[in-house]
């Protein structure tokens, strides 16, 4: 008797859920990407760049996308995120880019089996939307080394931020904090080619 009203009540008691319902929230995924406005720089002595793996400081360990509150606190964009995480997006791109520019003769991978005149080593430090300046922030450090069999000599290291404003809208629109970051992503990137010119 008890098994059987436990049974019947079993339709009642899901049929009055008390759980909340959430409406479904669709992520959004935007590519990081550098375009290129400027001409490249060219004029180069045609040596070899090995560009080795982008690290990414721990706070860029995640997709989501980043922003600077106007009291300093940092938030973090679940619903909103990169399609891969940044510190692999800067590295592609970073390639390309010095590809682009016609300093090198070849920018080649690690692994590669071509002699590398010049190597690049890279790190990720910022990457978010400055509400309280209005502006977006990458940060990029590198160092560039000449390595000849067991000797390595450091040629320059560099600490980069490129900017771009934010438009004022509030609350901002993720496409707006992407599209800001990756323009301020080609600033950084326009400065690292700049600095690079005079080893190439």
């Amino acid at each position: 008797m008890r098994r059987r009203l436990l049974l019947l009540t079993l339709p009642t008691l899901a049929a009055c859920s008390v759980l909340p319902e959430y409406p479904y929230v669709e992520v959004k995924r935007f590519p990081l990407t550098a375009r290129r406005e400027a001409p490249p720089a060219r004029g180069g002595h045609g040596r070899v760049l090995l560009v080795r793996l982008m690290r990414a400081s721990p706070a860029l360990d995640t997709r989501g996308l980043r922003s600077l509150r106007a009291d300093g606190t940092e938030s973090v964009d679940f619903y909103a995120e990169w399609t891969a995480p940044p510190a692999e997006l800067a590295e592609e791109a970073l390639r390309r880019w010095l590809t682009a520019s016609g300093l090198f003769s070849a920018v080649i991978t690690p692994g590669s089996r071509a002699q590398a005149d010049l190597v690049l080593e890279t790190e990720l430090t910022t990457l978010l939307a400055d509400l309280g300046r209005g502006e977006a922030r990458v940060g990029l450090s590198a160092v560039l080394l000449r390595e000849s069999g067991n000797n390595t000599r450091i040629l320059t290291q560099l600490s980069l931020t490129g900017t771009a404003p934010l438009p004022p809208a509030r609350p901002l629109p993720p496409e707006a904090a992407a599209a800001a970051m990756n323009t301020a992503f080609a600033d950084a990137l326009t400065q690292l080619e700049s600095q690079l010119a005079r080893f190439a």
